[in-house]
C-alpha cells in the first residue's frame, strides 16, 4: 500500500481520511475510538461526513470550502434523527448554496445572533418603547404575561404565524387577545425595521371580533364592587380618570391643596407618559380621593396589573359581562350627567375635550365648578358604594345647565 507523501515542510502527512460509501448498516454499528473523534467521509456525496464521538455520539456534518475563509464545518444534526438518505439531500443543498456564493455555517452564526424573542423584546422595550410608547408597560405586561412563558428562549427568526395564532387562540377574552397581538406585532415590526428578521409572523393574523362597549355599572353593582377594589380602582371611579394616568399619579403633581396637574408631555424624571391628548389637565381631588392617595402613591401599579384585577374580582363577583378599569371611567361620567352637570362640564373634568387657548382659560374659569363636580359625584358614589343602590337619586347639579 502506497504511504501517503510527506508535507515540503517535511513534517509527516496526515493518515488518509476515512473514505467510503456509508450505510445505515455501518452508521448503526461502527464502533466510536475512546481516545478521538473519528470521521467517515461518504464517497457518494460530496462534502459530508460522519463524526464519531468517544461517547458513541453520531452527528452529520457538511464540510466546504470558501475562498479566503477555508474549510467550513456545517453542522446537519444528529445521525440517530436524520437519516443517510436525508442527510445526503441536506448535504447536497448546502454544497448547491456554497457554489451559489452563500456561505451556510456564516449565515446561522449571524442569526444566533439576533438573539431570542425575550432579548430581541426587552431592547424594543429599552431602544423603542420607553422613548416612544407611551403605554409601554401596559404593554410590556401583557407580553411578560402571553407571550415570554411560550417565547422566551426561541430564536426570534423561528416563530411563525401558526405559532402567534396559537397563543392568540389560547387567550379566552377577545379584547385581551388583540392587545397581545397588537403588543407582539410591535416587537416583531420593530426587529423587521433592525434587520433581524424577514418579516412579521403578525402579519395576516385576523383580530378578534369586539363589539362597541359601553358598559357602565348600576348602582348595585357599584356597591358590589367596591369592598374589592384596589386603591386605584377606586380613584378610577371617583375621579373619572385614565387607568394609565392614575397608575402614574405622582405627588409631585399634586398641587394647591388637591389640584391634581397633568402635564400634557412625557417627564421621564417621574415616569409620566403624559395625556393621551397632550393637553395639560388640572383634577380635583375630592376628599374621598384625598383618603385613598396615600395607598394609590404606594401600589406602584400599571394599567395592565388594573385589568387583571378588575377581572380576578369580575370572577369572584360571578360577574358574567367582565368589567374593565375604563368601565370604571365611564360609570363617573354617567354620573356626572346623571346628576344634572352635563356633557360638557364631563367632557371637561375627563379631559376630553381637543384642546387649545381656550382651554387655558377654562383651567381657571370653571375651578370653583370642576371642584364642585368632583366633590359631589365623589360623595355620591361613595354613599351608593356603602348604603348599596340609591332608589331615588338627588340630581344635585339639575337647573345649573352645563356648567
Amino acid at each position: 500500500m502506497e504511504m501517503p507523501r510527506p508535507r515540503r515542510d517535511g513534517t509527516p502527512a496526515r493518515s488518509e481520511p476515512n473514505k467510503r460509501r456509508l450505510s445505515e448498516a455501518f452508521i448503526r454499528t461502527v464502533r466510536p475510538d475512546p481516545d478521538r473523534v473519528v470521521m467517515f467521509w461518504d464517497t457518494l456525496q460530496r462534502g459530508l461526513a460522519l463524526s464519531v464521538q468517544p461517547s458513541g455520539h453520531r452527528a452529520w456534518k457538511c464540510v466546504y470550502s470558501i475562498r479566503v475563509r477555508g474549510a467550513r464545518w456545517y453542522h446537519l444534526g444528529d445521525a440517530r434523527a436524520i437519516s443517510l438518505a436525508d442527510a445526503r439531500r441536506l448535504a447536497g443543498k448546502t454544497m448547491v448554496q456554497v457554489a451559489e456564493g452563500a456561505d451556510p455555517h456564516a449565515d446561522r452564526l449571524a442569526l444566533r445572533g439576533r438573539g431570542s424573542f425575550e432579548q430581541v423584546a426587552q431592547r424594543y422595550l429599552e431602544e423603542h418603547a420607553k422613548k416612544r410608547n407611551k403605554s409601554w408597560r401596559q404593554a410590556d405586561a401583557l407580553v411578560r404575561r402571553y407571550l415570554l412563558p411560550r417565547w422566551a428562549k426561541l430564536d426570534i427568526g423561528s416563530i411563525r404565524r401558526a405559532d402567534v395564532k396559537a397563543a392568540i387562540a389560547a387567550i379566552g377574552a377577545p379584547v385581551l387577545a388583540n392587545q397581545v397581538l397588537v403588543a407582539a406585532s410591535a416587537i416583531f415590526s420593530w426587529a423587521v425595521r433592525q434587520e433581524l428578521i424577514a418579516a412579521n409572523p403578525c402579519a395576516g393574523v385576523e383580530k378578534n371580533d369586539t363589539t362597541s362597549r359601553e358598559r357602565v355599572l348600576s348602582d348595585a353593582e357599584i356597591a358590589a364592587f367596591w369592598p374589592h377594589l384596589s386603591a386605584p380602582l377606586k380613584v378610577i371611579l371617583l375621579t373619572g380618570q385614565r387607568p394609565g394616568e392614575v397608575a402614574h399619579l405622582h405627588r409631585e403633581h399634586v398641587v394647591d391643596g388637591g389640584w391634581w396637574v397633568m402635564p400634557g408631555a412625557p417627564d421621564p424624571e417621574t415616569s409620566w407618559p403624559g395625556t393621551k391628548n397632550a393637553q395639560s389637565h388640572r383634577v380635583w381631588l375630592s376628599e374621598p380621593v384625598r383618603e385613598l392617595l396615600p395607598d394609590v402613591l404606594a401600589a406602584s401599579v400599571h394599567a395592565g396589573q388594573m385589568q387583571w384585577t378588575m377581572r380576578d374580582i369580575c370572577a369572584k363577583l360571578s360577574v358574567r359581562e367582565k368589567v374593565t378599569p375604563h368601565d370604571l371611567r365611564r360609570t363617573f361620567c354617567s354620573k356626572v350627567t346623571a346628576l344634572g352637570f352635563g356633557r360638557d362640564a364631563m367632557n371637561r373634568v375627563t379631559n376630553h375635550k381637543e384642546g387649545g387657548i381656550a382651554d387655558v382659560y377654562d383651567r381657571h374659569r370653571y375651578q370653583e365648578e370642576n371642584k364642585l363636580i368632583m366633590e359631589t359625584v365623589a360623595r355620591h358614589i361613595v354613599t351608593v358604594a356603602e348604603r348599596g343602590e340609591l332608589t331615588n337619586v338627588v340630581a344635585l347639579g339639575r337647573g345649573r345647565g352645563s356648567v
